[in-house]
């Protein structure tokens, strides 16, 4: 699983993106590794994806409430506190199949992963930049989470994880359609960054969905 920054080597199937899990799955790399002998419930590969999705999760929620202080604009206070959720879904999980928690001390901005770290700071420095560079940020950060969530469905067989990944790409899709209905509304037409043109497109054009958590 790799948070990326550029275009999207893997073509997403856009079907799959809108309503469950795909079938294209990206390179697994630089992450923390679960160890087989010490995890008895899962596999590495779902103990690895939950360890590092309760940090990307984190993540989003960190650079989020910085942007909030940064631009005062209330988008991302309200997806902040919808990370917030999805941060204690990933560890209530965790805490059930007893795997230890990267975010155990929550420091804004502190990460175990060192991916996460530098991606913290790379997305920090570009929200800075303006505040429609913030809502780009923003809506990258949704791209590339629907990716890694996508990612992680396809590892487990577990049907509480899938449920909980589910809910995370639902908010994702709703957070992006936030972020690129300011940037449109800004008068910029938004182009994608990790997904296609094409995916992107049909969930902003979509309406926002219900259910489970946002």
């Amino acid at each position: 699983m790799k948070f990326r920054l550029t275009a999207a080597t893997t073509t997403l199937s856009l079907s799959l993106l809108l309503s469950g899990p795909l079938l294209a799955k990206p390179d697994v790399t630089n992450r923390q590794e679960a160890s087989v002998n010490e995890y008895s419930v899962l596999g590495t590969e779902e103990a690895a994806d939950l360890t590092f999705m309760r940090e990307e999760e984190k993540m989003a929620r960190d650079v989020y409430d910085y942007l909030y202080t940064v631009w005062n604009n209330s988008v991302f206070d309200n997806i902040s506190n919808s990370e917030q959720q999805h941060l204690d879904t990933m560890g209530d999980l965790l805490d059930k199949y007893q795997l230890p928690d990267p975010v155990q001390y929550d420091q804004p901005g502190i990460f175990m992963n060192v991916e996460l770290q530098s991606l913290y700071i790379d997305l920090v420095n570009m929200g800075n930049i303006s505040e429609l560079a913030a809502l780009k940020a923003g809506a990258l950060i949704e791209e590339t989470d629907m990716v890694d969530i996508v990612d992680a469905i396809e590892d487990t067989d577990n049907s509480d994880i899938q449920q909980a990944y589910e809910e995370l790409l639902r908010g994702s899709r709703n957070h992006l359609r936030a972020y690129v209905s300011q940037i449109e509304a800004s008068g910029e037409v938004y182009e994608a960054q990790v997904l296609s043109q094409e995916e992107v497109d049909a969930i902003v054009d979509s309406p926002m969905e219900r259910g489970g958590r946002r």
